[in-house]
């Protein structure tokens, strides 16, 4: 346990570190990069108290918390879409401002939702292989929060926390062929509303003909391609890419990874797949070694929330994925889902602290016909 806990530490401090770097290797040249430099250092501040805090205290005390985390985050899903209160860029109500001050309402959502789902399986883990208790009353529980990150619109988010929930409620113990009707449901409703929004569909088509979309929607993977291919194995050196002088206008964010492989090369980018893939590793260690159901779940989807949004960022920044604006966790720019980040690592870190043997219990998540329930010879 201690080394799963070590490896994670050393890979989120090594990725947050690299984050920092390249966000002032990226902004160097720019009028306002000092002043992103300072308002990520002061988000990296508050997520470093939120993850000693999480850290030191009993992730048990987070069952007590689900409900009310869930309405504070209705309440501030609902405020982006209040005039003077929320921010809209671009379209997309997704943002709470105050000033200067800006944050993502949707991050909370995220954690609430996977405090919740774990509380709720654990609950009622004897009878989540049922229909009611194993998709409708979850269902029901996601919904709200889920449908509205969905009309900000940010489907990306959206589908990242269908995946991430359906992980958890398949490890809690539902039965696959419950779980199939919903989940084509869910591809259904996406593929219409990708097919009645132009942006989107764009996006989609880009991906698929690049070449002929590279002076358009298109313009920022092109560009992307080429820093990776101007990199080469060890890259151009610090400070010294181009695609970062208005080539890619989103490069401190969503295209950070491209920038990394520019300026350190295709080495360095596949030391953070790594880094990612340990995270994971020592993430699912941890949560498979907590004491009691709700740590076992609450860590299995902090574990997949991180894998599977840095799999997609790197995927759409490599040209894999069709371009959705998604930030490279700990390392691209943005404060409100650096902060939730880091105060769920916290919280796998708790996990670990008060991890202990696991007995034999007659739960769902040992239950024989839990494809992902531990089997012995």
């Amino acid at each position: 346990m201690k080394l799963a806990v070590t490896l994670l530490v050393v890979c989120v401090a090594a990725l947050l570190s690299l984050g920092m770097v390249m966000l002032y290797s990226a902004k160097m040249l720019a009028t306002d990069g000092a002043r992103m430099l300072m308002m990520q250092s002061i988000w990296f501040g508050l997520g470093l108290v939120a993850c000693i805090v999480m850290a030191s205290l009993d992730y048990s005390l987070l069952k007590k918390m689900t409900w009310p985390l869930m309405a504070v985050s209705l309440v501030l899903l609902v405020l982006v879409f209040v005039p003077h209160i929320g921010k809209s860029v671009n379209g997309a109500h997704r943002w709470i401002a105050f000033g200067s001050f800006r944050m993502q309402p949707s991050e909370l959502g995220k954690f609430a939702l996977m405090v919740a789902i774990a509380w709720y399986c654990e609950r009622y883990q004897r009878q989540m292989h049922g229909w009611k208790r194993g998709i409708f009353i979850p269902s029901l529980i996601i919904a709200p929060v889920l449908g509205l990150i969905f009309i900000e619109p940010d489907r990306g988010a959206t589908m990242l926390l269908c995946a991430v929930l359906s992980v958890m409620l398949l490890f809690a113990g539902i039965r696959w062929y419950c779980f199939v009707v919903p989940a084509i449901l869910g591809i259904v409703g996406l593929t219409i509303s990708f097919i009645h929004d132009p942006m989107r569909s764009a996006r989609i088509y880009s991906w698929m003909n690049l070449e002929e979309t590279k002076g358009a929607v298109g313009h920022q993977a092109y560009q992307a391609s080429l820093a990776f291919g101007s990199g080469g194995w060890s890259g151009l050196g610090l400070g010294n890419g181009r695609q970062k002088m208005g080539f890619i206008p989103e490069h401190h964010t969503d295209f950070i990874f491209s920038i990394i492989g520019e300026e350190l090369g295709i080495i360095a980018t596949l030391l953070v797949v790594v880094a990612f893939i340990i995270i994971v590793i020592s993430g699912v260690f941890i949560s498979m070694r907590a004491r009691d159901t709700f740590g076992t779940l609450l860590g299995c989807g902090i574990t997949f929330l991180i894998g599977l949004q840095a799999a997609i960022n790197i995927g759409v920044v490599t040209g894999t994925l069709p371009n959705k604006g998604m930030p490279l966790p700990f390392i691209s720019y943005g404060g409100s889902n650096l902060m939730m980040l880091l105060g769920c690592v916290g919280v796998l870190i708790s996990i670990a602290r008060h991890a202990r043997e696991r007995v034999e219990r007659p739960d769902a998540f040992l239950a024989p016909d839990n494809p992902f329930s531990p089997r012995t010879a």
